[in-house]
């Protein structure tokens, strides 16, 4: 195998371990926030629905937990493996922050055993309820610190280089680099917005069933208003993020914008397609691209003219882009319906063709995490460390990488399809309904 081909290699089975951990990785950020406000609106409203809420997605979370840590090792492992150059020269700078990730998954895990292992042996539940916050915590800060490496691969500061070498390293500078505010942002609130609106596909599915049990019902909407608080952060959050791409990285916005020539007053371009460097059949918004630059209609913008050819990245990372914006506003336009048609008593809030656009909103946001993932990877080529190492140089030259990648191809599909199988087993076995009877046996209450 050439090293043309090794580097082909390498980069198909890191796209691939990232698309599928990303899944898991979202959700293993997002759900401790679901369950910690399920059970303190449990708490505050004496409602053994949401008591029990928390309950059924904590016992869901541990698997989804479990494939996270597998597919986050084999991340750790390649990144030695397929990547040791790139290792070799930043992995003095980078080893802080991931070991920071693992010390918050440690610190998550610890407390999240704790928490279920003591789910009946508190009397108290605001208690029980406090075992939750370190997990939610630990969870979050695994998302920000993975997410500041990303960072450093965009911006890297914090060094100086010498003979090829980085010497004189503030692990602390590198860390607080400019990307670092708005990706470990955008890539938190993302989680929080997906995680919500996955759990309301689900309560959304089972109401479309034939389940109208009120737990469900209670689930679609607290699920679905807390997606929408989220879903309106992640806009303004985006809103920054374009604003930072133009000042630190504009040869990406530039690209993901098809903005050719360097101008003011420019057009945000929506869709269309390229034809031999013509774009054709898009929708152009006068002056947004000025805007969400440089928040001024009539802001010069860069253009693709102003980079070298080979520092331009592939420029179908518009169409990822698109995807990424239809997706989140379609997201934020769904939910606000639900939340003012409930508000108002819009019957058609609770149709099955409402419940059904709920339903595909689930897998919808995780295609719209994968395609923003794909653009911020992707968006930076062709470096893997900005401005000083290119993706090439970074690879290894194994002949080996092929048959890693169908292994590791077979692993995932073992872990994803298994763990569909687990949960759906563990639900189908334990309906809402026979444990909400068990619990008002033991319980001696009314709670159906």
């Amino acid at each position: 195998m050439g090293n043309e081909e090794s580097v082909f290699f390498s980069r198909l089975l890191t796209e691939m371990t990232l698309s599928f951990h990303i899944i898991y990785a979202t959700i293993g950020v997002g759900i401790p926030l679901m369950i910690m406000i399920a059970q303190w609106v449990g708490i505050k409203k004496n409602d053994e629905h949401y008591i029990l809420l928390a309950r059924r997605w904590a016992r869901g979370f541990v698997i989804t937990v479990a494939v996270g840590v597998v597919t986050g090792t084999a991340i750790g492992m390649q990144l030695s493996l397929l990547w040791p150059n790139f290792m070799e020269l930043a992995g003095n700078i980078i080893a802080l922050p991931l070991f920071m990730e693992t010390f918050a998954f440690f610190f998550e895990a610890i407390f999240l055993g704790i928490y279920l292992y003591t789910w009946d042996r508190f009397e108290n539940q605001k208690k029980h309820l406090l075992l939750l916050i370190p997990v939610a915590v630990g969870a979050s800060f695994s998302a920000v610190f993975i997410t500041i490496v990303n960072a450093f691969m965009n911006a890297p500061q914090g060094f100086d280089l010498v003979d090829g070498e980085l010497v004189n390293i503030s692990p602390l500078l590198a860390m607080f680099n400019p990307a670092m505010p708005t990706k470990v942002a955008h890539v938190v609130v993302t989680a929080y917005m997906t995680s919500a609106f996955v759990l309301a596909s689900i309560a959304a599915f089972r109401l479309l069933k034939g389940s109208n049990h009120i737990y469900h019902k209670k689930a679609l909407y607290l699920t679905m208003k807390v997606g929408l608080v989220f879903a309106i952060a992640t806009a303004i959050i985006g809103d920054f993020s374009g604003k930072y791409l133009a000042e630190y990285q504009p040869e990406k916005l530039a690209a993901a914008e098809w903005h050719f020539e360097t101008e003011g007053n420019a057009p945000l371009v929506l869709y269309g397609v390229l034809d031999d460097g013509e774009v054709k059949y898009a929708i152009k918004i006068p002056f947004a691209l000025s805007i969400l630059a440089h928040a001024d209609p009539t802001a010069e913008v860069l253009g693709l003219e102003e980079f070298p050819e080979d520092e331009i990245p592939p420029l179908y990372i518009h169409y990822l882009f698109d995807l990424m914006v239809t997706i989140g506003m379609s997201m934020v336009t769904l939910s606000a319906l639900y939340w003012l048609g409930k508000r108002l008593k819009w019957a058609f809030v609770d149709s099955k063709l409402f419940r059904w656009l709920i339903v595909l909103g689930g897998p919808a946001s995780i295609i719209a995490i994968e395609a923003g993932w794909w653009f911020a990877e992707v968006g930076r080529q062709p470096w893997i460390l900005r401005g000083l190492m290119r993706v090439e140089d970074a690879a290894t030259t194994s002949g080996d990488v092929d048959i890693m990648l169908y292994l590791f191809a077979g692993l995932y599909i073992v872990l994803g399809i298994g763990s569909i199988v687990v949960l759906t087993r563990m639900f189908k076995k334990n309906p809402v309904e026979q444990e909400l009877k068990d619990r008002h046996a033991e319980k001696g209450g009314d709670i159906l």
